[in-house]
């Protein structure tokens, strides 16, 4: 089942957050980075930020099932543009349609409010994420500077008239 987040789901989101992380950052950063105290505070707060934002603003949907989250995704919006700035699904839920659904979902919420397209950026070394993405129908963008580790894809949402002129 996708829902939208609750307060109450913040320390099950976070706790997802990190070990999904691990997955992905294990052996290329250094483990503080992603699972010391201060970034644990710090995804907290910025779970915290993503669902106390108006509706019009983003949202956060959890992924559920027998009662346990299993996955979660938020994407914010502005200026008439979203990201998808967080995508993550518990490992041990992998390949089970979690990250599809949730994707879905996040479609779904882009086409009621008539974003047409979409940018999210990836760690260079989630092959994984790149190869979930590429099966959803993000592209990679070439001429975009790179963010730091992560490149930067889009996606055209389909069923949404653009609006932006280009």
């Amino acid at each position: 089942m996708i829902r939208t987040a609750r307060t109450a789901d913040l320390a099950a989101i976070a706790a997802l957050h990190t070990r999904a992380r691990a997955t992905y950052y294990e052996g290329h950063i250094p483990e503080e980075a992603y699972q010391g105290d201060a970034e644990i505070r710090r995804t907290r707060e910025g779970w915290s930020r993503a669902m106390d934002r108006d509706a019009a603003e983003g949202g956060v949907l959890c992924a559920e099932q027998d009662g346990e989250l299993t996955g979660v995704a938020a994407y914010r919006t502005l200026d008439g543009e979203a990201t998808l700035t967080q995508l993550h699904v518990d490992p041990l839920h992998w390949r089970r349609g979690t990250g599809a659904a949730l994707h879905a979902a996040c479609l779904e919420a882009w086409r009621r409010a008539g974003i047409s397209r979409v940018r999210l950026e990836v760690y260079e070394h989630n092959l994984r994420a790149q190869a979930f993405y590429a099966t959803q129908g993000w592209l990679a963008d070439p001429s975009a500077p790179r963010s730091g580790s992560h490149r930067t894809l889009w996606l055209q949402v389909s069923g949404v008239t653009d609006t932006s002129g280009e």
